[in-house]
């Protein structure tokens, strides 16, 4: 039985833009459940308060998105064991009183990978383009699904080798000039830089490198097909859009706050597609 009149949040700085609601929003009608998902501008001076009153102003929980997610890790009593890899948490919610933080995007990364390329974890070797928050999230999903060769490719080498000491045995830094030669026998290439987003045209790397079979995704998903996979797909490749991510990252907050695991469907897909291309 799902739980009804519940709230939960997105909060960040800004927030308009977030899609979130659109997805809580669809979920919560396609389920009948009558609870509500808001979008929250919250200044990060006043994000300890906000965090704080969360009980009070009686919400279930939320996501956590720029530039929340570290002060979001620091407010809660206990991590999952993603955020604490990761060092950054997405989701909120309470066990008891007690405020828990969680970081899903992993898992979202994993599942779009897993919908629309079955298999993947066995493509051998990983390239990582970047060395930010979301190239953690990756790096920790590659490695909970068993992937043993993992190369962080960044133009700063020295935050590059910060990922690879934390997530240790397998895990390599690079700075960008090696980007070529490392993608020769890889299986797997994932961007997780701005490059590609609208206004960034650039190519994040040059998949011609990459051997036949391997398999690019983007983290970023606006446009939907990046300036990288546009050229992976002119070379043959098999590309990953960064859409599903989102969509997927949403589902664990939403099972934990309204207490049903939904469904990421094409119907969904479709109505965040058509949003973004209202808003370009």
């Amino acid at each position: 039985m799902a739980e009804t009149g519940r709230r939960a949040f997105v909060c960040g700085h800004p927030i308009a833009h977030s899609r979130s609601p659109l997805i809580h929003g669809y979920w919560l009608q396609h389920y009948g459940i009558a609870g509500t998902y808001e979008a929250i501008d919250v200044a990060p001076q006043d994000f300890a308060r906000f965090a704080g009153s969360l009980r009070e102003e009686g919400f279930a929980g939320g996501n956590v998105t720029i530039p929340h997610k570290e002060a979001a890790f620091a407010a809660v009593i206990r991590h999952d064991a993603a955020a604490e890899m990761i060092g950054a948490v997405n989701t909120l919610w309470f066990e008891g009183n007690a405020l828990v933080g969680g970081n899903t995007d992993a898992e979202g990364f994993a599942a779009n990978l897993d919908e629309f390329a079955p298999g993947w974890e066995k493509s051998g070797s990983a390239v990582v383009l970047g060395a930010g928050g979301a190239a953690r999230a990756v790096i920790h999903a590659l490695q909970q699904r068993g992937v043993a060769d993992i190369r962080i490719v960044n133009r700063t080498l020295e935050r590059a080798r910060e990922l690879a000491d934390r997530f240790g045995a397998g895990v390599s830094a690079h700075g960008a000039g090696a980007a070529a030669e490392l993608l020769g026998d890889a299986g797997l290439l994932v961007n997780t830089t701005a490059l590609g987003m609208h206004g960034n045209e650039d190519l994040a790397a040059e998949p011609q490198h990459l051997r036949a079979g391997a398999i690019v995704t983007d983290i970023v998903y606006v446009p939907l097909e990046t300036p990288l996979l546009a050229a992976a797909r002119r070379c043959g490749l098999k590309t990953v859009d960064g859409l599903g991510m989102l969509l997927h990252q949403a589902v664990p907050g939403f099972e934990r706050w309204f207490g049903i695991r939904p469904e990421v469907s094409a119907e969904l897909r479709a109505l965040i597609v058509a949003d973004m291309e209202v808003g370009a």
